[in-house]
This record gives structure tokens, sequence and C-alpha cells, in this order.
């Protein structure tokens, strides 16, 4: 289903490869100072072995790529039509979206870049994402399209003046009465009898 170029192409960031040859010379460190000195630095070098597989796993993600009619997730592409819900979490570097397609499966798109680049990738997926609900919006409601239909129920209607400013005046005045006394005849209840 691959045809033609991506209109975007988004990379891993090239620093956690840096940060996981980081955690592996410091995993060396501690295994060398627990080999002779401290054996709990085992602790530290086990920590730091599983932070440098993380960290190498985040930097040999296949790149994302942006197209008209669909998203690259490496090997795996998913049309924007099939996109019905799209939901980002709590992180923004890396970023993390779940997507939900139509037929009720997920995906998690996880991209470790950098922050400019993530937030990027985002507003375009929202973008594309034409018929799926946004973080649970509807797609113009985020984008604040309005469709010809609403517009016409929001706006108000013309207001006509019926009566000059003397007469609003002097119907107001006949509502604060009635209001207070309860009714606007002269006559008393015993002159009815």
């Amino acid at each position: 289903m691959k045809t033609g170029f991506p209109m975007t192409r988004y990379r891993p960031a090239g620093h956690y490869k840096w940060f996981g040859i980081s955690a592996l010379g410091l995993a060396a460190v501690s295994g060398w100072l627990g080999w002779f000195w401290a054996p709990l630095s085992f602790i530290a070098t086990g920590l730091f072995l599983i932070t440098a597989g993380l960290l190498f796993a985040l930097a040999l993600r296949p790149p994302i790529e942006i197209h008209e009619g669909y998203l690259s997730l490496g090997r795996r592409v998913v049309p924007w039509m099939d996109i019905r819900r799209l939901d980002r979490t709590g992180w923004v570097s890396p970023l993390i979206v779940r997507l939900t397609l139509f037929d009720e499966s997920r995906v998690t798109v996880i991209y470790p870049g950098e922050l400019d680049h993530c937030t990027g990738l985002l507003r375009h997926m929202r973008r594309f994402s034409r018929d799926a609900l946004i973080d649970g919006v509807p797609y113009r409601q985020y984008w604040g399209e309005m469709s010809p239909v609403a517009e016409r129920k929001q706006a108000p209607p013309p207001r006509y003046r019926i009566l000059r400013p003397e007469d609003e005046a002097e119907v107001e005045r006949l509502y604060q009465r009635l209001k207070t006394v309860g009714n606007l005849d002269q006559k008393t209840s015993g002159d009815e009898k």
C-alpha cells in the first residue's frame, strides 16, 4: 500500500542512542566497582543495563511517515480514514498516542523525538484524522470548524423595535405595579358586589 514519497518523515532523536551508550558505560563502571569493592553496586549495574536497554529500544524505533492517505509506522500502514479515535497520553517527549481503529483494534504510536518534532507529529496526526474523535472531541469541533447548520442556529434573531421608548417605560411601570400589587384594576373587591 505504500506509494509515493512521504509528506513528512519523523526519525527518532539521536540523543537516545548516546544516552544508551552512556548508560552502558556507567553499567560497566558499576560492575567493575561491584567486582572489586562493593557488591551492592551490582544493583546499580542492573538498573543501568535496564535503562540502556530502554534507551536503545527507543533509539531503534522505525521512522514515522506522514502521507496524504495514510500514516506509516515502520512496516505498518494505517489509513487516515480508519482512525476513529486519537487519544494523547501525558507523555510529550517521547510522544505516546493511542489510536483506535474502525474495527476497535488499538495501535500505540511511540515517537522518541525532540520536543518540537513531537508536537509537529501530533499536530499532523490530529489534522489528517478527519473521521476521528480527538481526545474525545469531534474533529470539526476540535479545530473550531462549525457546520453551516450550526452557524444558522447560533445566529441570534434580529430584534425589531415595536414600541417607542416612552411606551416601553409605561409597560415596565405597569409590570412593576402588577408584580407588587397583584392586579392592575383600580377597583377594590368591595365595588364588584
